[in-house]
């Protein structure tokens, strides 16, 4: 049974089978946010995502990045923010193509995104980006 069901802007509906929420700038103690640092979480939320869903293609969600005009610039270049959650997904959904057996295979995909609140994607609330996914594309059949 999944933990929640999305629905993509494409129609397809997809299961939300794993989730792992985590502050984006948690354990940060000193410093602010820039281009850089975000661009190391990043691709370490990609390779956590790559080495724990091994069996699945793993797609990131372009962020939103934060840069007021009024923004701090430090040494390391102005400030720029990401939303305060990054989440990693594991979602499948009846396979894509259409000879497998639709008993037999579900295609599966792994995606990261980041939003505003530590919620569940549901339905046809969830992020703009997470809805936008290109299923078709991206995913993988896989044999049950």
């Amino acid at each position: 049974m999944p933990l929640t069901r999305v629905t993509l802007t494409s129609g397809r509906t997809i299961d939300l089978d794993e989730l792992r929420l985590s502050s984006t700038y948690g354990g940060m103690l000193e410093g602010y946010p820039f281009r850089f640092l975000n661009d190391r979480l990043i691709k370490g939320l990609l390779t956590l995502a790559e080495n724990t869903y091994r069996n699945s293609p793993v797609h990131l969600v372009t962020p939103p990045r934060d840069q007021p005009e009024d923004a701090y610039t430090g040494a390391f270049g102005p400030m720029e923010s990401l939303p305060p959650v990054a989440c990693v997904g594991s979602f499948r959904s009846a396979a894509i193509a259409p000879e497998h057996d639709p008993v037999l295979y579900r295609s599966w995909l792994t995606v990261v995104w980041f939003q505003t609140s530590p919620t569940a994607p549901s339905g046809e609330d969830a992020e703009a980006g997470l809805r936008g996914v290109a299923w078709e594309e991206l995913a993988r059949d896989q044999e049950l």
